[in-house]
């Protein structure tokens, strides 16, 4: 006998990838407009989740390390269709945007010396500067509003300038969720934690924190000439940074030209931007852009275009992993851990600290440009624009490669 559950199930997974199939193509304009759309393809109408429970999951989105609008998606198909429909999802929602940014980066590579495409950019990288100090100017806003929040910003910028060591960011990150949480977690909550905790599988976190460390082991014992060197590091880089990024793409990115262009020189300063740039016009997740860094860095060191594909997976697998497993991971107890304000008072002093390394991206980014007044009032445009006007940041870089391609 054939349960009719069955088919009605098949049906509604059908149209929820349906659905995250336009969400895909249409999400432009970062995390904020993306709750939008999960509202629109999600929850009216469609009621595969109810409002409530789509604004829990960007809640715990914000409170995870990770791309906040990838955490809430898989959160939603985890809801739908438990872990097969989950990944499903993840992959439909990565993929193209990573396949469009690897393919730029390879064609990047291909055609850097060519006058006319590097004309082309030229104007893309002060209006890359801008939406850079957009996103520190509108997260500072909500994030530096106490007196320890702005001091963990400083001493961020300070350790960024004066340790220039990739693992400034995990320790700076701990030692601001550590502060904020202890000055402002009531302390009634003991009781409630321990509870929380005592449902969390070790061996699941072993795994996951282990993993991290194998990378990182691997990538420093393996010989540098080896073949093998440079994707093995990779992946250590774009993991660990998927399991420190707080607050979405806008961190990530300044995080990204830290490491990869001032500490690592896997690729230069106008790569990166072009690359960002670029990546501010499609739809889909800012995370990857991680794509982009990949192949690029493979290139760099000499791999064919073989090697450079091999980049722009590990790029986008290797940045959001982590999120990946956690929300898998947390969304079963999230009803426990919602309860616990300890987290959320922790992500205020992780904020700032992000806000601080935003700011020291942002001039180690406007170093390069010195005194060139044309390239500083494009910047200074694509700000005002971002901040005074509806102006969407894709409308402004599409803008910025017409004039270069005609001019």
């Amino acid at each position: 006998m054939i349960n009719p559950a069955k088919p009605i199930a098949a049906k509604r997974q059908w149209l929820f990838i349906r659905n995250v199939l336009f969400f895909t193509f249409t999400s432009f304009g970062g995390a904020q407009a993306h709750l939008a759309l999960l509202l629109k393809y999600f929850v009216q109408g469609t009621k595969f989740i109810s409002e409530e429970e789509l604004l829990e999951l960007n809640a715990l989105a914000q409170v995870l390390p990770g791309p906040a609008s990838t955490q809430t998606l898989v959160g939603i198909a985890w809801k739908v269709g438990k872990l097969k429909l989950a990944i499903i999802t993840f992959l439909i929602w990565i993929l193209p945007t990573a396949a469009v940014m690897t393919f730029a980066a390879i064609s990047y590579a291909l055609l850097d010396q060519k006058q006319k495409f590097n004309d082309i950019l030229e104007y893309i990288q002060p209006i890359a500067l801008g939406i850079v100090a957009y996103g520190a100017w509108q997260l500072g806003k909500k994030v530096l509003t106490s007196q320890v929040s702005v001091f963990l910003a400083v001493g961020a910028v300070v350790a960024t300038f004066v340790l220039r060591n990739a693992y400034v960011f995990p320790l700076a990150i701990l030692v601001g969720g550590i502060i904020s949480s202890a000055i402002e977690t009531p302390k009634e909550e003991t009781e409630l934690r321990v509870k929380l905790f005592s449902n969390i599988n070790p061996r699941k976190m072993i795994y996951f924190l282990g993993a991290l460390l194998l990378f990182a082991m691997v990538g420093a014992v393996i010989n540098r000439t080896s073949p093998f060197s440079l994707p093995i590091r990779l992946l250590e880089n774009f993991y660990r940074n998927g399991i420190l990024v707080f607050g979405g793409g806008q961190v990530l990115v300044p995080l990204m030209f830290t490491e990869f262009v001032e500490m690592k020189h896997y690729l230069s300063s106008s790569g990166f931007l072009s690359g960002f740039a670029l990546q501010q016009a499609l739809p889909g997740p800012t995370f990857s852009f991680t794509s982009y860094l990949g192949a690029l860095s493979m290139r760099n060191f000499g791999y064919g275009m073989t090697g450079q594909i091999l980049g722009g997976l590990i790029g986008v697998i290797g940045i959001n992993l982590p999120g990946l497993i956690l929300v898998l991971f947390i969304v079963p107890f999230w009803d426990d851990l919602k309860k616990i304000s300890r987290i959320r008072h922790s992500l205020s002093g992780i904020n700032a600290v992000s806000v601080g390394f935003i700011i020291a991206a942002f001039i180690l980014l406007l170093i390069p440009m010195s005194l060139n007044w044309l390239f500083m009032g494009i910047m200074v445009a694509t700000f005002l624009l971002l901040n005074f006007t509806k102006i969407s940041p894709p409308v402004i870089v599409l803008i910025g490669i017409l004039i270069g391609y005609l001019f």
